[in-house]
């Protein structure tokens, strides 16, 4: 009998590539890959996860591109937890960003090992050296000072250092030992999923340890189907997989989420295993937001536009898919504008919405989105019929008159003028405004998001946290 470790096979490595944002990491794999991907990025930005396999020296490496925004921290996160190794990608020009500082974090929560790839040394302004000194700050300690941590300069550009790059993941992929059964039942992870009108739900996906095969039932925690089509990277159809290779599965009866373990068989899924990617799709709505339905071309993009936008809206439906007429029927009924990130939206849909008054963003950027969204919002406040503040301090008082600092919330505080004043919702009672200061100047009127003084006539006692609003 053949025992189980005579029985393991080796693998290759799989690779996340994290780092801040404009930091180099899709030039790197562009060069790596000999093709131009940051030509067909929307706005040069990689904003979803792709899967790559690539061969050098004889040996195969599959890398998982993670976008750099700050919109996709949890596609990040999930890419580490995926990969055996990572390659932290720091510009030499300009070092240590705040991204880079969570990318470390991710790296420490999920013990990846991982690889230091200081990028852009062709630069005028590069500096290496700082780089290196940075690292110690953040206690990542390099070979060459007292650590055990690899690193390579390396120019996407020119190409310089990226073969000494590959060599030393390889070298790192044979110290890992990495190794899998294929008489285990195949799982790996979900990279990224989505819903095509013609084929159904394609989950791209990494193999970590078995043999998937087609016709294999396979499961998530939040889903399960059956493999019916299955292609490499390169979108050619295969019918057995072996790890570490990324391919598409169609055959889901549901989108899984990205980040999702998968088993196949009877296998069991640990429900206990970090899932770093999984957010909640129903955002509190507290305060002055406005309703929002998002679509997104895939489970990874719709999670990472609720992401970015939790702050700024109330969301009321998150799905994946195109923008449809029961969109625009939901958003009116619900008065909710509707967000869409790499998704069309047809012209017949076009006319309901501006029909029915309904208000459409869509972009392949999601940073505009947001931009569209904030400009939205200021121009409701500044639409604001009327005016509300918030008080913030409370400086003196006499028994007809009050002296308060505030921040107006939304339309304009304005002299002269009737309020009313509220706390916890409860209306205390009324006040006219006397006399406005802003930057130690006396104005006839404040917008929004500004702080100022006023004097409040009134024989209410006036508190911070009470809200004054126009009574028109």
């Amino acid at each position: 009998m053949i025992s189980e470790k005579e029985n393991l096979k080796p693998r290759s490595p799989v690779v996340a590539v994290v780092g801040h944002v404009d930091h180099g990491k899709t030039a790197l794999l562009d060069y790596v890959r000999k093709t131009n991907v940051v030509a067909k990025e929307a706005g040069g930005i990689t904003q979803s996860i792709g899967a790559y396999e690539v061969e050098h020296a004889g040996k195969k490496i599959t890398f998982i591109d993670t976008p750099g925004h700050e919109a996709f921290t949890h596609m990040r996160s999930h890419g580490a937890s995926a990969a055996d190794i990572a390659i932290l990608v720091i510009a030499a020009d300009e070092g240590i960003k705040q991204q880079t500082k969570e990318a470390l974090e991710i790296l420490r929560a999920t013990e990846t090992p991982f690889i230091v790839a200081i990028t852009k040394i062709d630069k005028e302004n590069a500096n290496v050296e700082k780089v290196k000194t940075d690292l110690l700050n953040e206690q990542v300690f390099l070979e060459g000072l007292g650590g055990d941590v690899s690193w390579q300069g390396v120019s996407p550009k020119t190409g310089e250092g990226i073969k000494e790059l590959l060599d030393l993941i390889l070298l790192m992929g044979e110290v890992l030992d990495l190794h899998f059964d294929p008489e285990s039942p195949a799982k790996g992870f979900v990279i990224e999923s989505q819903k095509d009108p013609k084929r159904g739900v394609i989950a791209h996906m990494i193999l970590r340890d078995g043999i998937l095969k087609q016709g294999d039932s396979i499961k998530t925690l939040t889903t399960k189907g059956k493999v019916k089509i299955m292609e490499d990277f390169l979108g050619k159809s295969v019918k057995v997989l072996e790890p570490s290779s990324p391919a598409s599965v169609i055959g889901f009866d549901g989108i899984p989420s990205s980040g999702e373990e998968f088993v196949t068989g009877d296998n069991e899924l640990n429900k206990d295993a970090k899932n770093f990617f999984i957010q909640k799709d129903t955002i509190d709505g507290e305060g002055e937001k406005p309703k929002a339905i998002l679509k997104a071309s895939s489970k990874g993009s719709i999670d990472a536009l609720i992401g970015i936008l939790a702050g700024e809206v109330e969301i009321v439906e998150s799905s994946v898919g195109e923008i449809t007429d029961n969109d625009v029927k939901l958003a009116k009924s619900t008065e909710s504008l509707i967000a869409g990130f790499e998704v069309k939206v047809g012209k017949a849909t076009v006319q309901l919405a501006e029909a029915q008054g309904v208000a459409i963003y869509t972009s392949n950027i999601i940073y505009e989105l947001l931009d569209a969204i904030k400009d939205r919002k200021n121009r409701d406040k500044q639409d604001f019929e009327g005016g509300e503040l918030e008080v913030l301090a409370k400086f003196n008082a006499t028994a007809n008159k009050q002296t308060v600092g505030g921040r107006v919330l939304k339309g304009k505080m304005k002299t002269n003028i009737p309020i009313v004043i509220e706390r916890s919702g409860d209306t205390l009672g009324k006040g006219r405004i006397k006399n406005i200061q802003k930057s130690k100047e006396d104005v006839n009127e404040v917008g929004p998001d500004n702080e100022c003084g006023l004097v409040i006539e009134t024989q209410i006692s006036i508190e911070p946290g009470d809200i004054l609003k126009i009574s028109l």
